[in-house]
């Protein structure tokens, strides 16, 4: 199978994983081991003075010989995003950075002029930007004129485990953008759900919520790594396309007609 490519860098694995919401920190570290993904999203964790908070869970991010993919999760403008994008490089030591701006606070819909507006900068800025967005297919173009190389749509809004509410969408953008890689991101539920980002040529799956509120999370994260691999197979075997009318699976050449 190819490799993902993000960045001049090379991934065998397409599955990305969040780190929060976690029933404990064993937890997180089963999962991240049981779906053996080589990227995780992290969270700014900002430490009170003298009290080190987060640190013992930076240390075990650390230990997990994983890629850091910080994420500026929680802001609500272009330049939150950009300040907290520019803290995280400095904490993180990483110029890689998940971009989100929200703009409603109920339905987390991003808000994708800010976005756009974000992405600019910190492209001047040095910093390698994953964009988290809608599948307007405008949107992605302002992005990548911006100097993303990565797009990120929804599945669904954050955290409803809807899956795919639009399909069409997605199909528009791998086929508009068929050298770009995208990582579908955002309201996925199920394995079924991952599979299917594969199987319309999606280049990655980046989950969560999904792994983080199972009963079982590191079952459930080699469940989703299953899908994500069948997914991507069956996106490169070529799948047969729909057909209107039934078509028999065995030939009638030289079969005897024993009809009277």
């Amino acid at each position: 199978m190819t490799m993902l490519e993000l960045y001049g860098r090379s991934f065998e694995n397409r599955m990305l994983l969040g780190t929060a919401r976690y029933p404990s920190p064993s937890k997180l570290a089963e999962a991240v081991q049981a779906s053996n993904t080589e990227i995780v999203t992290v969270s700014l964790r900002r430490e009170a003075g003298g009290s080190h908070a987060g640190e013992k869970f930076w240390n075990l991010i650390k230990s997990l010989n994983v890629t850091i993919l910080p994420n500026t999760a929680g802001c609500y403008s272009a330049r939150e995003a950009v300040t907290t994008a520019q803290m995280a490089r400095e904490c993180f030591q990483t110029d890689w950075i998940k971009l989100e701006v929200i703009g409603d606070s109920e339905s987390l819909h991003p808000d994708t002029a800010g976005l756009v507006e974000a992405a600019r900068i910190l492209d001047a800025e040095g910093f390698r930007v994953f964009p988290y967005t809608t599948e307007d297919l405008v949107v992605a173009e302002k992005l990548l004129h911006a100097g993303c190389e990565v797009l990120m749509p929804w599945g669904a809004p954050i955290g409803t485990a809807r899956g795919l509410n639009n399909e069409y969408g997605l199909r528009a953008l791998r086929s508009r953008f068929d050298t770009i890689p995208i990582i579908v991101d955002a309201g996925i539920g199920l394995p079924s759900h991952a599979a299917r980002a594969m199987e319309l040529g999606s280049d990655a799956v980046l989950l969560n919520t999904a792994v983080a509120r199972a009963e079982d999370p590191a079952r459930m994260a080699e469940a989703f790594a299953e899908g994500i691999r069948a997914g991507r197979n069956a996106y490169l075997a070529g799948p047969m396309q729909p057909s209107d009318m039934p078509r028999t699976s065995t030939s009638l050449i030289d079969k005897a007609d024993l009809r009277e």
